[in-house]
């Protein structure tokens, strides 16, 4: 059993050489240009800050400012169950984040992309606990979203400018 283990890893070792993966954060690899290299455009809405804030404690402040980035967040509520008695009891919140990572020096658009999840909370008897359920997972949709963000960013980053 222990010979299979090490034949898997070695083959899954060699596999990935062969089709010229690089870690993110290895040598030759391009998440080192997005640490603190990338100034997130100022929120203007609560989720613009919860998703600003992660992107932030992802990538670092930017020091020196290599690249901008600019993005939009969507977010819409539904209703998933409705009782007899017509009382919503389960919402679901569905977003999506578009984004577009430019050339501080040039202005020019680097690498564009677009991601989208869901999240959802339960309504209770009080109208506080509702709401602050809701405001929960409002702030985890947009920890989602940049964490997706950063994630397509860096599986990009080889492809950017020194």
């Amino acid at each position: 059993m222990s010979s299979f283990n090490r034949r898997a890893v070695m083959l899954g070792a060699f596999a990935l050489s062969a089709c010229g993966f690089t870690p993110a954060y290895g040598p030759g690899g391009g998440g080192t240009k997005l640490l603190s290299g990338i100034k997130v455009d100022d929120p203007q809405s609560q989720d613009d800050f919860a998703y600003r804030r992660r992107l932030s404690e992802r990538l670092g402040q930017p020091d020196p400012q290599r690249y901008r980035l600019s993005y939009t967040i969507t977010a819409s509520r539904l209703d998933q169950a409705i009782s007899r008695t017509n009382t919503t009891r389960r919402y679901s919140l569905n977003g999506a984040a578009v984004y577009r990572l430019y050339d501080a020096q040039t202005g020019s658009i680097l690498l564009t992309g677009r991601v989208s999840s869901f999240t959802s909370w339960s309504a209770t008897d009080t109208t506080v606990a509702t709401l602050a359920a809701e405001r929960d997972a409002r702030a985890r949709l947009m920890r989602i979203l940049a964490d997706q963000t950063v994630t397509r960013l860096l599986a990009q980053a080889g492809s950017l400018p020194e």
